[in-house]
């Protein structure tokens, strides 16, 4: 997951706000590896083994929206004429 943040950092060039769409490939791995930290949910009881999982969960969660955020913020910024 920080890998894919990293690569996601890395491709967009963050203080230049430069659109770059290849930054799609480290948000899927993100999702899906998301997706699998999901899948260790225990449903019936609560221990710390569920809570932990709920942290990496929410740290999915974060790296996600910042992905997100490198790969549609130069194009907001377009949208709105901006830059």
């Amino acid at each position: 997951m920080l890998v894919s943040l990293a690569a996601a950092y890395l491709l967009s060039g963050f203080p230049n706000d430069r659109a770059n769409p290849l930054i799609i490939i480290p948000a899927i791995v993100a999702i899906v590896g998301g997706g699998d930290t999901l899948r260790c949910m225990r449903c019936p009881h609560w221990d710390l083994f569920h809570a932990g999982v709920l942290l990496c969960l929410y740290m999915d969660l974060l790296s996600i929206c910042l992905i997100l955020f490198l790969l549609l913020y130069p194009y907001m910024l377009w949208l709105t004429g901006g830059h």
